[in-house]
């Protein structure tokens, strides 16, 4: 079945809840049982939720995975796979991560005695040589927030494979329309279905897929001991924002395509921070890897704090706010904003500046979106 039929047929068989067609929302908590200890399938929804594992049920077969199991933010799965681990464990990441990724890692997970060995760039023979018989996982976003860096999945994972640990895929950015880690070479996968898979700024979410049994088990019985689980409305409008995700997907990067070209181009920008673009060092990778270059473009404005400040304050169309993967298009500063938990000394060494401007290229005209950049950057 095609990727674009997969976001349409749920698994969720009609005839089973009066011949509906769309996935209901079962907004019960607790289900009848037969007898004693005889259920139908659910009997608590912090346990399982049908239309929970109809989501779950969609996610899985996106990303070709055996199982999903969602959460109610990309943090609280992010918080699922680390509980496996145990004082003096290693995590062996890339330096270049979301900011509430590395808040979680330093501020609640460091003083647990977990040890977490940053990497610069993105040569997996550097990975390699930082492994120990201390290391449990492999960690690293592709591409990454908010300078688009790309790794090789598959030479990573062939590093993790020879160190004997799973290697985790932030797939966030790219979305399973276009990247699918499983398939690459990946043991785990993590979303925030909040971005790209809801695509619409109205719903927060999160979900670990995987074809591991082992990571199975561990990922639902954290998911139903914590009970950080999506609440059944989450779940319905998340699959329905999931509907629309190859015609968005397609949209985006073609609008991202444009931004990126015209801000290439531009007297007052320095650098731009974009895989479709030739000029970036991991362009080709992207295009081996990846089946489009993504809706995200950041870039460097000349003229420091103040004239990314004017920037924002001249905006018309697009709007100045956290979060990204909607048909909305936003801009971020993220010194102040997406990384403002990381130190002057932690900004400056994840290579984000005052000027970094970052944006999430919405799905309305490109004529619009340049025209809003062009007169904001005047």
């Amino acid at each position: 079945m095609k990727f674009e039929t997969k976001v349409i047929q749920p698994g969720h068989k009609p005839a089973a809840v009066h011949d509906a067609v769309v996935v209901p929302i079962f907004q019960s908590s607790t289900y009848h049982f037969a007898s004693v200890g005889v259920h139908n399938g659910y009997e608590y929804s912090r346990s399982g939720n049908p239309t929970r594992t109809a989501l779950e049920n969609v996610l899985a077969s996106l990303e070709e995975a055996s199982a999903c199991v969602a959460f109610s933010s990309g943090m609280a799965a992010t918080d699922a796979i680390l509980s496996v681990l145990v004082p003096g464990d290693e995590v062996v990441a890339a330096r270049n991560l979301y900011s509430g990724t590395l808040r979680l890692f330093e501020s609640i997970y460091g003083p647990r005695q977990i040890k977490f060995v940053y990497v610069d760039g993105n040569d997996p023979e550097t990975f390699r040589k930082v492994l120990t018989s201390r290391t449990r996982m492999i960690w690293l976003e592709t591409p990454t927030n908010p300078q688009l860096q790309v790794f090789d999945i598959p030479a990573l994972a062939a590093v993790a494979k020879a160190g004997k640990v799973p290697l985790v895929v932030d797939n966030t950015f790219a979305s399973p329309y276009l990247q699918r880690p499983l398939a690459l070479g990946a043991d785990v996968i993590i979303h925030s279905t909040t971005k790209y898979i809801s695509g619409h700024n109205d719903v927060v979410g999160g979900a670990v897929l995987t074809n591991d049994a082992w990571w199975t088990e561990k990922m639902r019985f954290f998911q139903n001991t914590a009970g950080a689980v999506p609440g059944p409305m989450d779940c319905y409008l998340t699959l329905r924002g999931i509907k629309t995700l190859p015609l968005r997907m397609r949209q985006h990067c073609e609008n991202a395509q444009a931004i990126a070209e015209f801000l290439h181009a531009h007297p007052k920008v320095s650098h731009v921070y974009y895989p479709g673009l030739p000029s970036h060092p991991d362009h080709a990778l992207a295009r081996r890897q990846m089946s489009g270059f993504g809706g995200m473009v950041s870039f460097d404005i000349k003229g420091g704090k103040i004239a990314a400040q004017a920037f924002f304050d001249k905006m018309k169309v697009m709007h100045f706010a956290e979060s990204l993967g909607g048909v909305e298009s936003l801009a971020c500063h993220p010194q102040t904003m997406s990384h403002a938990v990381l130190t002057e000394p932690e900004r400056i060494a994840a290579g984000i500046t005052e000027n970094m401007v970052r944006l999430s290229i919405g799905i309305e005209h490109p004529e619009d979106l340049i025209e809003d950049v062009r007169q904001a950057l005047g």
